[in-house]
């Protein structure tokens, strides 16, 4: 059965064959002259006319980033497919055996197996070119050059190498959009990409099979070595690029996790300690956790605070700095993560700087709002504080004493709120959070003031607090309490933490965000919108959006909104998913509780 349908299939391609060479004919003497007649033709209009050129430039300056990487990828991927189908081509009549009169027959043998796994590389490469690595850049031009040198070897194939040439001088000369510092091997391929590339390859062994015949897959011709045994040759090149191909694919398959970007050191971390204290902004002081990457400007006046997770770059709110250098760490922040090929985000950015996201191009939608009480008239005075004013009776009915404890003093009580944080996490079946929340960390604890209820002498809740800078606001992050703590415990120790804070001069007290909070929908609205509002009243199941906002009623709050800056369009739900990964800790997390 194997013999008769190698025998039709031997057959069957013996008319293509004068076909197949008469097309690799035309190709090699017409239109390869044809295209070196233009490079010249441009070479010379170039030269002539540069201030034209010149002009066209700077029309086309914003374009030409976008265009010339997409075009020197799709002439990359090009210059493959020739290679690859030039190695599953018979040579030109002729000049194989004029090489080989100059040549020994290594050398012809391993260019031409070279010149196929160069071209398959290529292939490779021009997705890597598509996104700008510059990696992925200079090994184009390296196997470029090597396959003008191979193509010659090969069987002097001097129309290839004119092809080729034009490409990596076109390559070289646009060296400055290639800057991308993002890691080759786990560069992503489409489905497309994919298809294209396997496409190639099944055309080129497709082409030698009718060039060469079936008989030429017979096993006992692949080690046959002579100047005209260019059967046996194609079959070797055509093994070693399915070879390459496999290894290639396996390599992305096995390739290990994407590691952490570097995190702080406690000296770094130390080194910008008076940047945060001196930010009006508490929520500014998450850096201390050192959960976050840092990027500092040049002379150390302000920086962002980021964590990646996938392709999302997100900076934890605004860059810290005063209001002149954000904008320029801003864009300091979007370049880094661009030349990484990742995507810029800024997660919980406030009102004020909406407009610089905006002019930038970004995407800006509602995160919620945040919620600032004005310390400068708070008192438990008045009907609107009458709920506050009676936890705090049934607070001091019940033992309680309220102490704000300063930094120097936390370390003795360490173990305890250990105690009180583990107790906390059991009894609420959730895990720490990351990133844009606190974690109990001994080390970031005792940075702060704590604020502690005992009852009967036992502490039995606490919440660490952040002062800013100018004493513009204060600010709690870690709230837990004991299961024997009574009931609205925390809701009492807010009122002292603000009362306190009123008495040390204190502008606001942040009571932090309510998620979803104040997101508008109607018919017009955009699917954000839309799914935020389905979100805040249907999603109790896996957050209580409603009691978030209902618990910081009780202390009639300012709301102002809190917004995501991100590249527009489609990719909105893959952040989304990548922030709510980095607030989990994992994706494991955001599964989980």
């Amino acid at each position: 059965m194997r013999t008769a349908v190698l025998v039709w299939l031997q057959g069957a391609a013996a008319p293509v064959r004068p076909l197949a060479r008469y097309t690799t004919g035309t190709v090699v003497h017409y239109l390869a002259p044809t295209l070196l007649v233009a490079v010249v033709a441009m070479a010379v209009f170039v030269l002539r006319k540069q201030e034209p050129l010149r002009r066209l430039l700077r029309i086309t300056g914003h374009v030409g980033p976008v265009v010339v990487p997409r075009l020197l990828a799709f002439s990359t991927f090009i210059a493959g497919t020739i290679l690859l189908f030039s190695g599953a081509t018979p040579a030109v009549r002729g000049r194989l055996r004029w090489v080989a009169d100059f040549l020994p027959l290594p050398v012809i043998e391993v260019s031409h197996l070279f010149g196929s796994l160069a071209g398959a590389a290529l292939l490779i490469l021009a997705r890597g070119l598509q996104r700008r690595l510059d990696a992925a850049y200079h090994l184009t031009v390296a196997l470029l050059a090597a396959g003008v040198l191979f193509s010659l070897l090969k069987a002097f194939d001097y129309e290839e190498a004119i092809i080729l040439s034009a490409m990596l001088v076109a390559l070289v000369a646009s060296r400055r959009y290639f800057y991308r510092r993002a890691s080759l091997v786990r560069e992503r391929f489409t489905p497309a990409w994919i298809a294209a590339i396997l496409l190639v390859v099944l055309g080129s062994i497709a082409l030698g099979l009718i060039s060469y015949g079936t008989p030429v897959i017979r096993g006992d011709l692949f080690w046959n070595f002579s100047v005209h045994a260019q059967g046996p040759r194609f079959l070797r090149a055509t093994t070693g690029v399915l070879a390459m191909l496999v290894m290639v694919a396996a390599a992305r398959l096995l390739r290990p996790a994407r590691p952490l970007e570097g995190l702080p050191t406690e000296a770094e971390l130390e080194a910008i300690r008076p940047l945060v204290e001196a930010s009006p902004v508490a929520a500014a002081h998450l850096v201390s956790l050192g959960d976050k990457s840092l990027l500092v400007n040049e002379d150390r006046t302000g920086f962002v605070m980021y964590g990646v997770a996938g392709r999302s770059w997100v900076s934890m709110g605004d860059p810290v700095a005063t209001a002149d250098r954000i904008p320029a760490l801003v864009l300091r922040f979007i370049r880094m993560a661009d030349q990484h090929g990742g995507w810029p985000v800024f997660y919980e950015v406030a009102r004020q700087h909406v407009h610089l996201y905006l002019d930038l191009g970004f995407g800006v939608v509602k995160l919620g709002e945040e919620g600032r009480v004005p310390l400068d008239d708070f008192t438990l005075e008045g009907p609107e504080r009458r709920n506050l004013r009676r936890t705090s009776r049934e607070m001091v009915r019940a033992g309680c004493t309220f102490e704000m404890l300063a930094p120097g003093c936390v370390e003795e009580v360490l173990p305890t709120l250990r105690q009180i944080s583990d107790a906390w996490l059991a009894t609420k079946r959730t895990r720490e959070k990351r990133f844009s929340l606190g974690f109990f960390d001994e080390r970031y604890v005792r940075r702060y003031p704590v604020a502690v209820a005992r009852r009967s002498g036992q502490i039995v809740g606490f919440a660490n607090v952040w002062p800013s800078g100018c004493k513009e606001e204060l600010q709690v992050d870690l709230m837990r309490s004991s299961p024997e703590a009574p009931p609205g415990l925390m809701r009492w120790v807010l009122t002292e933490t603000m009362l306190w804070g009123r008495e040390q001069g204190y502008r606001w007290f942040n009571l932090g965000m309510a998620p979803l909070s104040g997101v508008q929908a109607s018919t017009m609205a955009p699917w954000w919108n839309q799914l935020a509002v389905a979100l805040y009243g249907h999603g109790g199941r896996f957050y209580n959006f409603q009691g978030v906002r209902d618990f910081k009623e009780w202390f009639r709050p300012v709301w102002e909104p809190k917004y995501l800056a991100s590249p527009p369009g489609a990719l909105r739900p893959v952040i989304v998913a990548n922030i709510a990964s980095l607030i989990a800790g994992g994706l494991e997390g955001v599964v989980r509780r």
